[in-house]
């Protein structure tokens, strides 16, 4: 996979990653092994992926333990680990923090329980309500300074504050919510993102699952299933979602592979985005991830998709 670089650093990654919420994460998601989560990073790694994202946030600090234990048996150069905080614990009750002593010592404590002395990229995980962002970022440019940590990133930041964030133009790159079926981003944020060479990194790019081809028109949920209570899984906007979703399944048998690829495959084709992180609850799951990135879709394709989803 031809790599980019992150920003303006001297980070480059492949546009194939891994999001780890489900490694460790046990505060999102229940019944999670961890034994899964070490065998889904280490068969990540082995696949050739060498982009992982994890924050603080999953598992509180537990993602990064897991993460730690994996990459230690790999060439550490070969590993790119995106890493991400912004909640604060220290008070008893969770409350955003953007203040610069606070962000140093997560990227601190985050080395610690990584076993590496620096992080590719760290992100601001969310904004506060209250510390200047340019300021946040600041903090985030001295840490770059002493090699903690190579390339900054901002995530659930709103164009005004990445514009505030960035400044002094030390932002390299933002993760935001982005999907086939929320698009919202391309209207203003993309644009501002590209004139300020400041990379894309989407999350939620298969939408619990949405976007994978496992659902069709007539599935439903159990009462006591969260999906059941959401928009998303439910009513007109599920509907319109696997209209969409059904067009794609012509285009997977074309190629011989699944729905999952032909979503990744698109991602991967989009300019605007510098990677894109599909998680993964188990090792069983990463081939398929990995397939997508020798899927070729024409611009054809690439454009049908677009069209297709664009109206749901």
């Amino acid at each position: 996979m031809v790599r980019s670089k992150v920003g303006k650093s001297q980070v480059e990654t492949a546009p194939l990653g891994l999001g780890t919420n489900k490694v460790g994460g046990h505060n999102l998601f229940p019944n999670l092994s961890e034994s899964d989560g070490l065998e889904t990073v280490r068969a990540a790694l082995e696949s050739g992926i060498q982009l992982l994202d994890t924050a603080f946030m999953y598992g509180k600090g537990r993602s990064e333990e897991l993460i730690g234990e994996v990459i230690a048996d790999f060439p550490r150069d070969q590993v790119i680990i995106a890493d991400k905080a912004a909640h604060d614990f220290s008070s008893g009750e969770m409350v955003l923090n953007n203040e610069p002593q606070f962000l140093k010592k997560s990227v601190d404590d985050a080395l610690k329980r990584l076993k590496t002395d620096y992080i590719d990229i760290f992100y601001i995980h969310f904004p506060d309500e209250k510390t200047p962002k340019s300021e946040a970022v600041g903090a985030l440019q001295e840490l770059r300074e002493a090699g903690k940590i190579r390339a900054i990133g901002i995530s659930n930041f709103t164009l005004e504050q990445v514009k505030e964030a960035n400044q002094n133009g030390f932002v390299d790159v933002v993760e935001n919510y982005y999907s086939l079926i929320h698009r919202d981003e391309e209207e203003k944020l993309i644009p501002y993102l590209k004139d300020a060479h400041i990379s894309f990194v989407p999350y939620f790019p298969l939408e619990s699952g949405l976007l994978t081809g496992k659902y069709t028109k007539d599935s439903t949920f159990a009462e006591n299933d969260r999906r059941s209570k959401s928009e998303k899984f439910t009513g007109k906007s599920f509907q319109n979602t696997m209209a969409a979703v059904d067009t794609l399944r012509p285009i997977a048998r074309q190629h011989n592979v699944d729905v999952l690829q032909i979503v990744l495959a698109w991602y991967l084709a989009n300019p605007d985005l510098t990677a894109v992180i599909p998680g993964a609850r188990n090792a069983g799951q990463i081939p398929g991830i990995v397939q997508s990135a020798e899927v070729k879709l024409s611009k054809d394709e690439y454009d049908l998709i677009n069209r297709n989803f664009l109206s749901v």
